[in-house]
């Protein structure tokens, strides 16, 4: 890959500012096209289509010469294989290769699911996936199976075991946000483990989870968003169960009451100017997100086996995030581009 492929999460892609902090309704899909394409850092767009968008889309990409390589969509085991088959269908039409897959890790019944379960479901959407030609990746993150980062490597080593490639979605920011907070490493059911070091989460220690991924050979997207170890959680968009633009999780890992907080799954990448911002920023937070994307890219050089295809800016809206910040979302996915790119050409 001499030319890294980067694009920009459509949830991410809104020009806000004071007069119009981040917010769910979101731009047209046309104009999230043309913010993506003048940010000049991407050279593909990350957005999975409805189906009564498809023709939207197409002539989109023509018009701003910006392709769709990745989409991506939430799942529960059991209940969506009709979905994740007409996904699949629409990420082949659409020109999609891989698509990213947030899976529940809780089943219809709230059942937790076994690593066998996600396994299967795994194999079962590999199938799927390769007769349109698209791949699965599935990802690490919150709410997910994969919030307990301990069982990334048993199940890859397991579906690798059938000869079939395991493709993963690294977003360490769903980890880097956990460091240092009990509550939260809780909830990933770490704690302890992490307090008696037989996992390490910081990216800047020996044997943490980021070099343990990369030495098996799965990361295949890269998923970058700027977090801080036990950051700021969002003053800024108090909880409603009501609402519904916000994808709210069906069984959300981190149980929250009206009116709190949301998790802090985001810290501005750069410095954000008084009031765009509702907490103190200092520029060392941000380094472990950077160095996941320099241990990333290293071994993308170095390493003639590494499946990194894909790398996607994340800085996106919902409440978790960066909802009702008053800093440009989509200036944010651009200077995490930028730093990307640099990063890259000074590999080399």
């Amino acid at each position: 890959m001499n030319e890294l492929l980067i694009g920009c999460n459509g949830r991410g892609v809104q020009d806000s500012n004071f007069e119009h902090p981040v917010s769910l309704d979101e731009p047209s899909i046309e104009e999230q096209f043309r913010l993506v394409k003048d940010a000049q850092f991407f050279n593909f767009f990350d957005r999975m289509p409805l189906p009564n968008q498809m023709d939207l889309f197409k002539s989109l990409i023509e018009k701003y010469d910006l392709p769709v390589h990745t989409t991506s969509w939430l799942y529960e085991v059991g209940t969506d294989d009709e979905r994740l088959k007409q996904n699949f269908a629409l990420s082949n039409e659409i020109g999609a290769t891989t698509h990213n897959m947030m899976v529940y890790s809780h089943d219809q019944q709230g059942h937790k699911i076994s690593n066998q379960q996600v396994i299967d479901y795994y194999l079962f959407a590999y199938d799927e996936g390769m007769k349109q030609g698209v791949e699965p990746s599935f990802e690490l993150h919150v709410n997910m199976w994969s919030e307990d980062p301990r069982r990334i490597t048993p199940v890859a080593q397991a579906v690798k075991a059938r000869g079939i490639p395991f493709n993963f979605t690294l977003d360490y920011s769903h980890v880097i946000f956990k460091i240092g907070n009990q509550q939260e490493l809780a909830v990933s059911g770490i704690l302890e483990d992490v307090q008696q070091r037989k996992i390490v989460l910081d990216p800047f220690e020996p044997d943490n989870l980021v070099d343990e991924w990369i030495e098996q050979d799965i990361i295949r997207w890269l998923q970058i968003r700027s977090v801080a170890p036990n950051g700021p959680r969002n003053i800024w968009a108090p909880h409603d169960p009501f609402e519904t633009k916000a994808l709210l999780p069906k069984r959300p890992s981190f149980k929250v009451q009206a009116g709190d907080p949301g998790r802090g799954i985001l810290y501005p990448f750069t410095q954000p100017e008084p009031g765009e911002w509702h907490s103190e920023w200092f520029a060392h937070l941000v380094e472990p997100c950077k160095e996941v994307v320099r241990k990333v890219l290293k071994n993308h050089k170095d390493n003639p086996s590494s499946r990194l295809r894909y790398i996607t800016t994340e800085m996106i809206t919902l409440p978790d995030y960066g909802l009702n910040a008053k800093f440009s979302l989509i200036g944010q996915n651009a200077e995490i581009a930028k730093f990307t790119r640099n990063t890259w050409q000074n590999l080399h």
